[in-house]
């Protein structure tokens, strides 16, 4: 038989030796946990519709538990008091549900495959506009909710953005871009032209000085000197 200290001995380098394996573990786990069911309705959670327009509520839901009789409902916040729109069970990931519908023009679009309980709301009047909530609640998370909050609001047209002084100041810059580049070639090509000029200058210094000197009998020229003639 090992000796016991041998034992806590070997115990004690096979956990040392898996404590980032167990970590981890227990990080993903206390995660997943944590975060559980959680209900989506988007980045932007509220839309402007026409009315008698037909407008989409969108809604998913995650779980890194998974799932299993999940419950799922819509609800409309009619002047503070909570009116159910739809509900139904998700009996198991993949399985489609079979939603009850208590709200007249509205039609469930979702589907378990894609983890989407999205509804349509069709020919929306001003009495549609409001506060409608997503709710889930899945038994593996012991009886904890999860909802997200998506707003509609209904009005007579859209109203069309005015970017006419967008246009106007893009415009102005380009133009002043335009300008300033304009300005800096024609300054460039002036120097170029003013350098030519200059060197051209500097050339004909040089040629008319070299001819002087010649002519003179200064230095750069060559003088043959006369002979002195003999006397007899």
């Amino acid at each position: 038989m090992e000796p016991r200290g041998r034992r806590d001995e070997n115990w004690r380098t096979f956990f040392s030796e898996r404590a980032p394996t167990w970590l981890v573990l227990a990080l993903l786990l206390s995660v997943c946990y944590v975060q559980g069911l959680e209900m989506n309705t988007g980045k932007i959670p509220f839309v402007q519709a026409v009315n008698g327009s037909t407008v989409l509520l969108p809604c998913t839901y995650a779980s890194c538990i998974g799932i299993k009789n999940l419950y799922f409902k819509w609800e409309f916040k009619d002047n503070g008091t909570m009116r159910l729109v739809c509900d139904a069970v998700i009996r198991a990931e993949g399985v489609e549900p079979h939603p009850k519908i208590y709200k007249d023009r509205v039609e469930f679009v979702g589907s378990s495959k894609q983890n989407n309980v999205s509804i349509l709301l069709w020919n929306v009047t001003f009495e549609d506009a409001g506060e409608y909530i997503c709710f889930g609640k899945n038994p593996k998370e012991k009886g904890k909710n999860h909802s997200a909050t998506f707003t509609l609001i209904v009005v007579d047209e859209l109203r069309v953005v005015d970017n006419t002084l967008t246009i106007i100041i893009a415009s102005s810059v380009g133009g002043l871009i335009a300008l300033l580049m304009a300005f800096m070639l024609l300054k460039n090509f002036t120097l170029f032209i003013l350098a030519k000029i200059e060197e051209k200058n500097k050339e004909c210094l040089v040629s008319s000085s070299g001819i002087d000197n010649t002519e003179n009998g200064l230095s750069g020229s060559k003088v043959t000197p006369k002979s002195t003639p003999k006397k007899a």
